[in-house]
Parts: C-alpha cells; sequence; structure tokens
C-alpha cells in the first residue's frame, strides 16, 4: 500500500497582517482580493481567479467576528486532488488576516491543459478497479455501507498531470474495510491507495457498573434506544456478533436497560454531542445535525471500534486486551470526532496529516470527560490497572514521540499516524497544563481555551495535506483570531509548539 511523500503538495501558510482588501466590498470580495495581492507568493498567473478557484464553504464565529472561507483550487473546472484552502477574514476591521492551504501554480496547471486529458473510463469503471483490488486481498465483497461513487480530480502530485477518480470501498463482509483509491481515469491503474478504518430518560447499566440517564423512544408499548432530542437523531443497535451494520435497533419493555454495552455507547453518544453543541454550537457531526448511529457487539470478542464515514461501531473485546469498547467516553469522542474532522478539515490519513487527524480526535475526545489525560485507560486491559492506549501528558509510555525530531518516518501505520499523533498531543496539555519541556516552558491556560483553539484550528483553518508546521501556524493564527493579536495565549501558543520541536 502506497504512502505519498510528504512534500508532495506543501502547504503554505499567510499570516499577520496582508494588508488585503481593507476596502469596500463584501468578505468574498475581500477573498478575491486578497489572492490577487498574492498571485506572486502562490506562482499563479491567470488574470481570472474566480476561474482557478472555488469557494466551497464559509461560516462566521459571531465571537470573534472571523469569517472562515474554504476554497477549492480548480483546473478547466476540475477539483485538485489536495489543492484545498482557508482564508480568514477579520469583519471587525476588513482584512484577511491568514491563508493556508496547498496550491498548484500556473505553470504546472498550463503542463496539464497542454494534455488535454479526457478520462478513458467512467466511474463505474473506477468503482470496478478498487472493487477488484479489494476483493483481491480479502476476498468475495458485501454490500457496501456506502453507495459507491467516483469523483474526478486533477492528480498534480508526485510531478504528475494526470487525471483521477476518487472513490472508495467500505464493506463488512468478510471483514471491515474501508480504503480510498485514485484511480487513472486514462488508463485505469491504481494510482494511491490508503485504508481509512481507525483502530482504536431512560436508565441502564453502564460496562463499568454505574447507572446512566438517557433519551429513549416509546414506540407503541416498547421503548426504543433512539434519542430524538438531539439533532436528527442518536440510535444504538446492536449486530448480535454478527458483521452486518446497522443491525437491530434496541428495544426494552420497561425502560430500564441491561445491555450494558448499548448503554454506554447511547449514553456517550448523546455526551458527545452535547460537548460540541454548547461548546461551539456545532449541530451534530456535519453540523446540520447528522444522525448518529452506534452499533454494539460487533463480531465476535472483536478488539476495536471504528468510524466508517457512515457510523460508529463497537466490539466487545476479548477480555483481556479490551473489555467492551463502547464503556469509554474518550473512544467513542475519538471516533465521533473523526467524524467532524472528515466534514472539516477532512485531514488526509497518510503520514503528518493523518497524525494530525488522530491527535485532533485524541484531543477533542479526550476533553469531553476531561479526567485525566490518557485515552482508552477505561476499556483497555481490564485486568491490568492505571495503563492506557495513550497518554497525552507523557505520548513516550507507550512508544510515541513528544518531539518532532523523534517522529516515526517509515511507511508503516499510513506512515505513522498513531505513532506521531503523541507530538501535538503533547503539545496540546503543555498549552493547557503549562510546564517545561526540552527546556522551554509554556504557562498553560487551562483546557477549556486550549480546546477552543484546537478546535478552531482543525474546523476552520486547517486543510486536507496539513503538516505539523501547518498546525502550528494555524494554531497560533487560532489564538490570534480568537483571542486578541498581542494576548498572553498566543505566546502559550508558540511556546507549546516549540516545546515539541516545531
Amino acid at each position: 500500500m502506497s504512502v505519498i511523500p510528504e512534500d508532495s503538495l506543501a502547504p503554505q501558510f499567510i499570516g499577520g497582517d496582508t494588508n488585503a482588501a481593507a476596502a469596500g466590498g463584501t468578505s468574498e470580495d475581500k477573498v478575491w482580493a486578497f489572492l490577487r495581492s498574492q498571485q506572486t507568493k502562490l506562482g499563479l498567473t491567470t488574470s481570472d481567479l474566480k476561474t482557478a478557484f472555488q469557494i466551497k464553504d464559509k461560516q462566521l464565529d459571531a465571537g470573534s467576528g472571523i469569517e472562515h472561507f474554504r476554497l477549492q483550487q480548480v483546473v478547466n473546472g476540475v477539483p485538485v486532488y489536495g489543492a484545498d484552502q482557508t482564508i480568514h477574514v477579520d469583519n471587525k476591521t476588513g482584512k484577511v488576516t491568514s491563508f493556508l492551504g496547498a496550491v498548484i501554480p500556473s505553470k504546472k496547471q498550463e503542463q496539464f491543459a497542454a494534455k488535454a486529458l479526457q478520462p478513458q473510463l467512467s466511474p463505474t469503471d473506477a468503482i470496478a478497479v478498487a472493487t477488484a483490488e479489494a476483493a483481491s486481498r480479502i476476498g468475495s465483497l458485501g454490500a457496501s455501507e456506502k453507495a459507491p461513487s467516483a469523483q474526478l480530480f486533477v492528480y498534480a502530485e508526485n510531478g504528475a498531470n494526470n487525471l483521477v477518480y476518487e472513490t472508495e470501498v467500505n464493506v463488512l463482509e468478510p471483514e471491515a474495510l474501508r480504503t480510498r483509491y485514485l484511480i487513472d481515469a486514462v488508463d485505469g491503474h491504481i494510482v494511491l491507495q490508503y485504508d481509512l478504518l481507525q483502530h482504536a430518560t431512560g436508565t441502564g447499566t453502564g460496562v463499568a457498573g454505574d447507572t446512566k440517564t438517557f433519551q429513549t423512544t416509546l414506540s407503541g408499548s416498547t421503548y426504543q434506544l433512539k434519542d430524538t432530542t438531539r439533532g436528527n437523531g442518536i440510535s444504538t443497535y446492536t449486530a448480535s456478533n454478527r458483521t452486518s451494520l446497522p443491525g437491530t435497533l434496541l428495544t426494552d419493555s420497561d425502560n430500564v436497560w441491561s445491555d450494558r454495552a448499548a448503554v454506554d455507547a447511547h449514553a456517550y453518544a448523546g455526551q458527545v454531542y452535547d460537548f460540541f453543541k454548547n461548546k461551539f454550537g456545532r449541530n451534530s457531526l456535519d453540523g446540520n445535525g447528522f444522525a448518529i448511529r452506534s452499533t454494539v457487539h460487533y463480531s465476535s470478542r472483536y478488539n476495536n471500534a471504528f468510524w466508517n464515514g457512515s457510523q460508529i461501531v463497537f466490539g466487545d473485546g476479548d477480555g483481556t486486551t479490551f473489555t467492551y469498547l463502547s464503556g469509554d467516553l474518550d473512544v467513542i469522542g475519538h471516533e465521533l470526532s473523526h467524524g467532524v474532522i472528515e466534514y472539516t478539515s477532512n485531514l488526509r490519513y497518510l503520514n503528518e496529516s493523518g497524525a494530525l487527524n488522530e491527535s485532533y480526535a485524541d484531543v477533542l475526545g479526550n476533553s469531553i470527560q476531561a479526567k485525566n489525560w490518557l485515552i482508552g485507560d477505561d476499556i483497555y486491559t481490564p485486568g491490568v490497572a492505571g495503563d492506557a492506549l495513550r497518554s497525552m501528558s507523557n505520548p513516550t509510555l507507550y512508544g510515541q514521540p513528544d518531539h518532532y525530531a523523534n517522529r516515526y518516518t517509515g511507511t508503516a501505520d499510513n506512515g505513522g499516524v498513531h505513532t506521531n499523533s503523541g507530538i501535538t498531543n503533547k503539545a496540546f496539555y503543555l498549552l493547557a497544563q503549562g510546564g517545561t519541556h526540552n527546556g522551554v516552558t509554556v504557562a498553560g491556560i487551562g483546557r477549556d481555551a486550549a480546546v477552543n483553539i484546537f478546535y478552531n484550528t482543525v474546523a476552520y483553518y486547517l486543510t486536507s495535506t496539513s503538516t505539523f508546521a501547518s498546525a502550528k501556524n494555524a494554531s497560533i493564527q487560532a489564538a490570534k483570531d480568537l483571542y486578541g493579536t498581542s494576548s498572553p495565549y498566543v505566546t502559550s501558543v508558540t511556546n507549546a509548539f516549540r516545546a515539541v520541536g516545531l
């Protein structure tokens, strides 16, 4: 399975006073004026930037007055894979505060246009290529979890000027698999592939034996494990130790629930929803009320939980390595945070951007309960007290680096996405708690302000190909936009990343 080089489409950061578009006009006018002012730096010579970029999304942070834009670069109307950008307009001053993202220069666009490529494969052909590759690895595939689709992109990485289709194989039979593919649209070869599964008021008793209360729905004379009070709903199913999803919606006759794994999955999903809604004003994972589905009792003695792009799935564990994986709020928060990331920055699950994806899922998931700095401690090795999957305060306890110089640079684990996440996890811990690390002293700002900065960074500033350097620059800019350029929080963010070698 191929892992792309880090420098294939390197993001740029432009911050500080850009002096762009302080004059009148809409915030969109300011975005275009900014791009015109930075054309030389970005390597752009086109006279009509509106044909080279599309505004895909904009969101106003009412508190800071910052309007956050997401853009996509296109060539002849076809989006460039990995070339997405964020631009931020301060509506109080009328200026752009920063830009982050990867851009292919006009020269590269011209090289592609000169090829005058036309797809020789149809989207159906591309899906067939991906399906055949997946079947060669795991056998005859079951039904797709999401209707297969293929989108055409310009692929401008590794010196290429190609058309590709992006598609995905997402199945549960004969085993859980979610793999993303780039298929050459001319000759059908696989340009790139990588896996996306991230391994790791009724009343009821949870996995740890505690009693929880949660919302259910009465249907006739039967209660359903369905909460209709949050977004477009939260529903919890059982796979009954099989691998079909979503499985069977759980029901009960008296609204006193005895399935401990289901109780925790349902109650904790509600807590995750409330965290994003109450703290950030985010209505579920996609910001538009995304219906959250959870399935417990997946497969037999399954030591994993995962987000598959549609829902969250929990195994029961083998009783030795894991107990029921829905029994830890950190784990549920982590997996559902992958959904938030997928709907915002969509950090590519490879190399540094993949490690950031894992780290932000840890940061957000751990901050919901905020009882300690451990991930998975409630469900990992139930017979061993005090251990966990990861430690944010001391990543080296579990084999993760806490400094960029010590990062893993091999190709295993999609380029070390689970290993290198410790670097920015440590930066977050230092930002929240303070301390001295590698000779750098960080003044802690508290977990609440720290998670504000990290959430804004991943939700509004980062792009699909962001690196650790991007995260540093974006976090500093997020702190400036949230708390003011001269705020001591900006210094703390800067020092937290310095302490981990960034």
